[in-house]
């Protein structure tokens, strides 16, 4: 993703972190469904931002896409119905910038914010959208609801800016949705949350030049061995018709 964003921007194209985060939603499902030997990430990777893009309705048409960085825009189009298959049709995703928004709203009234506080509270913001950025990385996207993924974002960088008692603030979230939820249990799903990011290694540079080799080598082994399959079965098809013309060996 990070490399189609550099491509993106090389382009003079900027996508919005919603796009983004719907984006990597779809890989991520995609590969729940099938592996790297079947299709190359590459391509699923930009198919995954053009769906992604009609769904947050902002369309970017396959021609422009393909163009924009140098691809076939046919290969875009070939692979959009397989990606729509393998979700299940099922588009409408939810990723946390939109929750982390809302309660940085609900923040205001809650703290009866004033100039100053306000512009903490747009800090926070901020700083949570860089730690939402991390979360998207992990597996925590799957395993836990938008809302406690921004939550998650939002302690975490209340602890660099102590713009509010979070705890507090937490309690006052559960008291008003009347949840059966309680704070210790919160807690633990936010504290699993925060184990998964920090767990999480961004691989360097000499890591996905590794992992790029790799594949290439793996794709490459796949083409050599479909490659034979077909020989096989040519020169058995032309054994075959050999014998139908001459009848059949006695030897």
């Amino acid at each position: 993703m990070a490399d189609f964003q550099t491509s993106t921007h090389r382009a003079n194209w900027i996508f919005t972190p919603q796009e983004l985060a719907t984006a990597l939603i779809y890989f991520k499902r995609f590969y729940l469904q099938w592996s790297v030997m079947e299709h190359h990430p590459k391509n699923i990777m930009l198919t995954c931002v053009y769906a992604a893009c009609k769904i947050e309705e902002n369309h970017v048409s396959a021609e422009e896409l393909g163009k924009g960085i140098s691809q076939d825009h046919q290969m875009i189009l070939n692979y959009e119905m397989i990606v729509y298959q393998s979700l299940e049709f099922d588009l409408i995703v939810y990723a946390p910038y939109r929750s982390v928004e809302g309660f940085v709203n609900d923040m205001e009234e809650f703290c009866g914010a004033k100039d100053e506080e306000n512009q903490k509270l747009k800090d926070l913001q901020e700083t949570a959208r860089m730690e939402v950025d991390k979360i998207m990385l992990t597996d925590a996207l799957h395993l836990f609801p938008p809302g406690q993924l921004a939550l998650a974002a939002l302690r975490g960088a209340n602890e660099m800016h102590r713009v509010v008692d979070f705890e507090r603030y937490l309690t006052s979230i559960l008291t008003r949705q009347n949840s059966e939820r309680t704070i210790s249990q919160l807690m633990e799903s936010l504290n699993a949350i925060n184990t998964w990011v920090r767990k999480y290694k961004f691989p360097t540079e000499k890591d996905m030049k590794h992992i790029n080799r790799k594949l290439k080598s793996c794709w490459g082994h796949s083409s050599q061995d479909d490659s034979k399959k077909r020989e096989k079965k040519r020169h058995k098809s032309h054994k075959s018709s050999n014998e139908v013309q001459n009848g059949p060996s006695i030897a």
